[in-house]
């Protein structure tokens, strides 16, 4: 056994100590803190496993959190660490000294949360499942949900549902909330569905496991309705239990405010990864042409209901993968929210081929945002503007808002 400091916070959410064999990670140790565990190396880096903390910070939250709650702090100490992982992603991995605007906030450091999922436990209950070794954690409360989502979970809680796992959707705005049962028999399961409708569910869809990742398989509906409607600062839309959607939406309608204010309007407008098209619904205005490439069938579905609700019709959806947007010709503004991966190399390539004036960068992993922002660097863009927000209160997650212009 070893006792270490840690000496920061890096990304994946681990502590960082140092030893004679070099850098360790440890999970679960904060800045500050000494810790006593055992080094193991696992493809060539450094842990520390079975983790006591001796000397524990005097900030360090002490309340009952779920595992995913990798940061248990006061919340007002989590804010300066998740800075600066943003910070140092650009100076170490883009090279580029910038000033970041300081931080925002989440609105609510608890209950924030409007979609969740949950594995059965075997025993009753609701379980978180273990990343590492896909071992059970039954949970009694999780306080990061939101109102409609804590009730769902407490109902749930109840019953012998015989599935794998359920996911939850809910809107602040409505009140509500939608189930997806994933796994078991969707024929045995329409009765239970409707039972759960009868007891304040919106809905109840039924999906089929999948290797591919969350609702990928099939889905079916049993019983409700399929999607509610959300505000997101200024916007209202869609979402449903089977498609991603911000689950902060208060700090994403934060985001949208800031994101408006910053790009300089002009004929056309692309957004990339654009999901059901918050973005592009929130630049309709300021520019002449706005098109949302999505990939998903049933995000693109619940956009293209949204643009005729709200009388969008300079709005266009095109279903089809970001990395064939230089099919679609050039733009004033690119909007880029990807997934964790950041940007393909071909997205990248399109943007350096084509050009355009300004690039909108809604990031959720530093790392790779920092990657990307030093490619477009050496393609002659420059970074006008950077802010992290907090849309994950008590997690080492945190996104960037950023905007590029051409030099």
């Amino acid at each position: 056994m070893k006792v270490l400091t840690v000496e920061k916070l890096v990304p994946g959410g681990y502590g960082l100590a140092r030893t004679e064999e070099g850098a360790i990670l440890i999970k679960g140790g904060l800045p500050g803190e000494v810790v006593r565990g055992r080094p193991v190396r696992r493809k060539g880096t450094l842990f520390l496993e079975e983790v006591e903390v001796l000397t524990p910070r005097p900030d360090r939250y002490p309340h009952p959190l779920p595992p995913s709650a990798d940061l248990p702090l006061a919340y007002e100490s989590q804010l300066p660490l998740k800075e600066g992982l943003v910070q140092d992603a650009l100076m170490r991995i883009a090279k580029l000294s910038f000033p970041l605007a300081p931080i925002r906030p989440s609105p609510r450091p608890l209950g924030y949360r409007t979609a969740a999922q949950y594995a059965r436990h075997p025993l009753g209950g609701l379980a978180y499942r273990l990343p590492e070794g896909q071992e059970l954690f039954r949970l009694e409360e999780d306080p990061l949900l939101s109102e409609p989502l804590a009730w769902a979970f407490s109902l749930l809680k109840t019953w012998p549902l015989p599935v794998e796992e359920v996911a939850l959707r809910g809107s602040l705005l409505e009140g509500r909330v939608l189930l997806g049962l994933i796994g078991g028999s969707p024929e045995s399961l329409k009765r239970p569905a409707k039972a759960l409708v009868a007891e304040g569910f919106a809905g109840v869809v039924w999906a089929e496991p999948s290797p591919k990742g969350r609702f990928r398989g099939r889905v079916q509906p049993l019983h409700g309705e399929r999607t509610l409607l959300e505000k997101f600062g200024p916007l209202t839309a869609t979402v449903s239990v089977e498609s991603f959607s911000q689950v902060n939406p208060l700090a994403m309608g934060e985001l949208l405010e800031e994101a408006q204010g910053l790009v300089s309007g002009g004929e056309r407008a692309l957004e990339l990864y654009a999901g059901s098209g918050l973005i592009s619904f929130l630049l309709a205005p300021r520019y002449g042409e706005v098109v949302a490439v999505e990939i998903s069938k049933e995000a693109v579905r619940r956009g293209e209901a949204d643009r005729r609700r709200l009388g969008l019709e300079n709005v266009r959806f095109h279903r089809g993968d970001a990395k064939e947007a230089r099919r679609l010709g050039r733009f004033d503004l690119v909007v880029l929210d990807p997934p964790r991966a950041g940007l393909s190399p071909e997205v990248r390539a399109y943007l350096l081929e084509s050009r355009p004036k300004e690039i909108l960068y809604v990031a959720c992993d530093p790392a790779t945002w920092a990657r990307d922002v030093g490619a477009l660097q050496k393609g002659g863009y420059a970074l006008s503007f950077a802010r992290p927000y907090d849309f994950f209160p008590f997690t080492h997650h945190v996104e960037v808002l950023s905007l590029l212009q051409l030099g």
